[in-house]
C-alpha cells in the first residue's frame, strides 16, 4: 500500500510536469525530440520524490545504513525503469507515428508507466530495500571449535561398573 502511496505521488509530479514542458518548452514543434526530452525531466523529478517517499516510509524498516548504496542502487533501478517508459514512449511516437499529446501520455504514462513500476517494483523488494545481515569474520578452515559447540558425538572416558 505505501509503495503505491508514494507511486502514486511520483505519478502525479511525473506527468504534471511532462504535460507542462511537453506543450511548452519541449514541443515537438520547438524541439523534434521534445516528447523523450520532457520524459527524461519528469521522470527524473519523479525519482526524486520516490526515493526520499521509499526510503523513509514504504521500505523505512528495512532501510540501509549505507545510505549512498542504497541511492546508487535505487537509481539504477529506477534509470532503468525509466528506459522502459522511454523506449514505449519512443516507439509510439516515432515508430508508428501517434504524435498526439494524448498518444504521448498513453504509451509513457500508462503503457510504460505499468511496465516500469513492475520492474522497479520488484528489484526494489528483492535488491535494493533487501534486508541484508551484516556478515561478521568467517572461522577458518583450520580454527579448532571449542569442545562445549563442537558438532558430532561426544566421547567420554569409560567408567568402571
Amino acid at each position: 500500500m505505501r509503495f503505491g502511496a508514494v507511486g502514486a505521488v511520483g505519478f502525479v509530479v511525473d506527468v504534471a510536469v511532462f504535460n507542462v514542458l511537453r506543450v511548452t518548452v519541449f514541443s515537438p514543434e520547438n524541439i523534434h525530440e521534445g516528447p523523450v526530452l520532457a520524459k527524461v525531466v519528469s521522470t527524473s523529478i519523479a525519482i526524486i520524490v520516490n526515493w526520499i517517499g521509499n526510503r523513509y516510509w514504504t521500505f523505512g524498516p528495512h532501510r540501509q545504513p549505507q545510505a549512498l548504496r542504497e541511492g546508487l542502487e535505487f537509481a539504477v533501478v529506477s534509470l532503468g525503469g525509466m528506459a522502459i517508459g522511454l523506449a514505449c514512449l519512443w516507439f509510439s511516437h516515432y515508430v508508428l507515428g501517434f504524435t498526439s499529446l494524448l498518444a504521448d501520455n498513453v504509451s509513457s504514462n500508462i503503457v510504460g508507466l505499468a511496465l516500469g513500476t513492475v520492474f522497479r517494483f520488484w528489484l526494489y523488494r528483492s535488491w535494493v530495500f533487501k534486508p541484508r545481515t551484516v556478515s561478521h569474520a568467517q572461522p577458518t578452515e583450520d580454527a579448532v571449535p571449542h569442545p562445549r559447540t563442537a558438532t558430532g558425538p561426544i566421547l567420554t572416558a569409560p567408567t568402571a561398573d
